[in-house]
């Protein structure tokens, strides 16, 4: 764990009882890609599937005829932050050609997703035509379990260590003597870039490919994106497919900023 504190990530190593559980999601996940209800969700001209909330899991992670989501990584979770009902996950899938501009994007967030991953922290959204951000949705944690075989160079997740010492600071700064009621109006969205470039130039930035039956946590201040498709890349048919689980703070934005 005190890996984890200090680094703001852990992998966790093959689980029989994971792999299990990707055994009865990815048919789940599959047919989410092709569903008319999220044909949305596929943009960067056919290169990425954001598949929010897309697989159909209950509150314990169960899917199909799969058990509830456990294993060492749920363990962890449990132990640490205790439980948390599980949203419907994200389905994740990017395929070769990945980065292409996303649709209503400029040329200035295309070149930010092609050399900076699209780093980001998750539930900052950008709101208005000033595209300001808030703590739209104060995330716990960032679980990430992969479903398809797919080689290192295919777009994998990439996160820059340590980066959420930095950033929870500045999140924290921003929110200062704020009433608790109103943390999730507050804009901080000059406080986020300028810690973010601080991050690009002092945080190692890592690439973190897994296989299914590992799964990966980030710390929910974590700044973490996407790497670009490599051209020797390989996956099969279904790209490279990752759920992503990110249930929201029990207490709101107030422990979002205050906790661990």
């Amino acid at each position: 764990m005190t890996d984890f504190w200090d680094k703001g990530w852990i992998r966790f190593p093959h689980d029989p009882t994971l792999a299990q559980w990707v055994e009865h999601a990815l048919p789940q996940a599959r047919a989410s890609v092709t569903d008319p209800t999220y044909a949305e969700w596929l943009d960067c001209e056919g290169t990425w599937f954001i598949g929010v909330d897309a697989l159909d899991n209950d509150p314990e992670g169960r899917v199909g005829q799969s058990d509830l989501l456990s294993g060492q990584a749920i363990d962890f979770i449990a132990e640490h932050y205790g439980r948390l009902p599980l949203h419907k996950g994200q389905v994740s899938v990017v395929y070769p050609g990945y980065p292409r501009p996303r649709r209503g994007e400029n040329e200035a967030a295309s070149r930010y997703r092609r050399n900076r991953d699209a780093a980001h922290v998750d539930g900052l959204r950008p709101m208005g035509p000033d595209r300001r951000r808030r703590v739209d949705e104060p995330h716990a944690w960032i679980l990430g379990i992969p479903l398809t075989e797919a080689s290192a160079d295919a777009a994998p997740m990439v996160l820059w260590e340590g980066s959420h010492k930095i950033l929870g600071a500045a999140f924290a700064r921003a929110m200062e003597g704020q009433p608790k009621d109103s943390l999730h109006q507050i804009d901080i969205t000059d406080i986020y870039q300028t810690a973010r470039r601080e991050v690009f130039e002092t945080c190692p930035r890592i690439e973190l490919p897994a296989k299914p039956g590992e799964a990966y946590l980030l710390h929910r201040h974590c700044l973490h994106g996407v790497a670009p498709w490599a051209k020797a890349a390989t996956a099969g048919p279904d790209g490279r497919m990752i759920a992503y689980f990110r249930p929201e703070c029990a207490g709101g934005v107030a422990v979002w900023v205050e906790s661990p």
